[in-house]
């Protein structure tokens, strides 16, 4: 096993600085990281674009006004209340659907203000080559809440075990969100009491909730997603060390992640138009420091969006010719920079981790801390996007399986 304490490292310092998204923290760990990747003879640069910097407004506000708009249809009965209740939670609910499914975000850049982030962006390989894969991660960290405690899955292990073990999916924590609004919508133009109440309550629920999300302090973030960043740093390694030939390789550590996925809809507008979708695989990592490393089947807020399957075989085969146990069959109910590149049409997988009860580890809370990262793992995602680098320079010359050349 190659020594890798240099990542080790890497997670410690960077958890140190406080990074929420569109921060002056962000921006130094983005320089940090750049620094260290042209250390290990990459050509890395920072590349600043804009961002709102959260989720809680761009969410918690068109849940506030439908929330608003469905209480005062409650209590000013009248067909002009119910028609601006229907049209408030309409608009709301087009704007969440939007920004939770990695949407064009037109209510945050209409409505909302901005701030710099920062994208690190650098290249590695056969810098020459017609082919590229596209490494991402992210480095700006998230805001904790009452919403992400982790001590709910484990009651629910223990008390309806045979839930946990017949889902295959994560927690749909969007989902009463966009239903608020709706409903109100649906409720007033139906006139329903019964919807518009249930509708109110829950837009309402959620408005509070992003305010108390909003309030908090941004966490370490040292697996989600530091163990992103050093697996980006160990291939840049890897790749110094045993160059390939045949495919140039992308490192990207966006900024804005957690305000969903703002970084990666920049870097798409900036590099996407010159990136074909014949000649382009992009692979997320994101927290791949918990006890089981896996490659997500798909994902969504909303709608479940598929990862195509010959990629993720040949992620599979790499894992499986490289030692590296990677877990199949899961689906997470969030969203990740892999998302904005799928939508785009890009062969993406996406790899992650979780615990024994299907989640990653010390998600949006205070303890995601670098002493609670299992480095196991990301040595494991350190070798395996390796070999998915070394598999794809390899199928590219035409010296693989055809199960993988066909991805």
């Amino acid at each position: 096993m190659p020594d890798r304490r240099h990542l080790r490292d890497a997670i410690a310092h960077l958890a140190a600085i406080d990074r929420p998204s569109a921060s002056p923290g962000e921006r130094e760990a983005a320089q940090w990281i750049a620094a260290r990747l042209s250390e290990f003879g990459c050509s890395a640069r920072v590349e600043q674009e804009r961002a709102h910097g959260g989720y809680w407004f761009p969410l918690g506000v068109p849940a506030a006004l439908a929330g608003a708009a469905g209480l005062a249809a409650q209590l000013l009965p009248g067909r002009p209340s119910r028609v601006a209740a229907g049209a408030v939670g309409a608009f709301a609910a087009a704007a969440i659907y939007d920004d939770v499914s990695g949407g064009s975000l037109w209510f945050r850049r209409r409505f909302l203000p901005s701030r710099p982030t920062w994208n690190v962006v650098a290249e590695t390989g056969d810098v020459d080559a017609e082919r590229t894969l596209v490494f991402v991660a992210h480095h700006d960290a998230a805001h904790w809440g009452v919403l992400f405690h982790p001590g709910v899955l484990p009651l629910v292990a223990r008390y309806a075990p045979g839930l946990l073990e017949r889902s295959d999916t994560s927690p749909p924590l969007m989902a009463p969100v966009f239903a608020g609004p709706a409903l109100v919508a649906l409720g007033a133009l139906t006139g329903s009491r019964r919807l518009l109440a249930a509708g109110t309550t829950l837009a309402l629920g959620s408005a509070a909730t992003f305010a108390e999300i909003g309030s908090r302090d941004a966490v370490p973030g040292a697996n989600d997603n530091l163990t992103g960043v050093a697996t980006l740093l160990g291939v840049a390694t890897e790749l110094a060390e045993r160059p390939l030939s045949g495919l140039r390789v992308l490192l990207v550590s966006t900024g804005s992640e957690e305000a969903f996925m703002e970084g990666m809809h920049a870097f798409a507008a900036r590099h996407f138009p010159s990136l074909p979708q014949e000649s382009t695989h992009v692979v997320c990592v994101d927290t791949v420091g918990s006890p089981e490393l896996a490659l997500l089947e798909g994902e969504g807020m909303l709608k479940m969006r598929e990862y195509p399957e010959p990629f993720k075989q040949l992620v599979a085969d790499a894992a499986a010719d490289s030692g590296v146990h990677l877990r199949r069959g899961l689906r997470f109910r969030n969203a990740t920079d892999g998302l904005i590149a799928l939508k785009a049409g890009y062969p993406t997988a996406m790899i992650g981790s979780v615990t024994p009860n299907k989640v990653p580890s010390n998600y949006h809370w205070p303890t995601d801390t670098a002493e609670n990262v299992d480095h196991g793992t990301v040595d494991d995602a350190v070798t395996l996007c390796a070999a998915i680098a070394r598999r794809l320079a390899a199928a590219n010359d035409g010296h693989t399986a055809p199960s993988a050349a066909s991805a």
